[in-house]
């Protein structure tokens, strides 16, 4: 099977800084698109960033000039580099990845980390 696990959330102040990071795990033949999404309380779902395996990315408008998402493609591993936080990116972020197993069964799918706190509080 694969597995997503984040980790780097926390408490920061606002226009503080936070680095999130997810390492993909198991069988895996190849990752196509990586990403972050994340989830306020009272709110759906959202779209932060993504970034594809050939290295194009799209950021949600509220987080442009502020957030940077990378890729490690030998670790397999996704980064999420927050800078200038404010209290309205508090959130539960999640890692989201499109992968090709190595499971014939499985084929390729859609996966999700466990998700990792993020407040921005002072």
């Amino acid at each position: 099977q694969v597995q997503l696990v984040e980790s780097g959330g926390g408490l920061v102040q606002p226009g503080g800084s936070l680095r999130l990071s997810c390492v993909a795990s198991g069988s895996i033949f190849s990752i196509n698109e990586m990403g972050w999404y994340r989830q306020a309380p009272g709110k759906q779902r959202e779209l932060v960033a993504v970034i594809r395996s050939g290295g194009s990315t799209n950021f949600a408008d509220s987080t442009k000039g502020r957030f940077t998402i990378s890729r490690d493609n030998a670790k397999n591993t996704v980064y999420l580099q927050m800078n200038s936080l404010k209290p309205e990116d508090t959130a539960v972020y999640y890692c989201n990845a499109d992968i090709t197993t190595r499971i014939r069964s499985i084929g390729r799918q859609e996966y999700w980390g466990q998700g990792t706190q993020v407040t921005v509080s002072s």
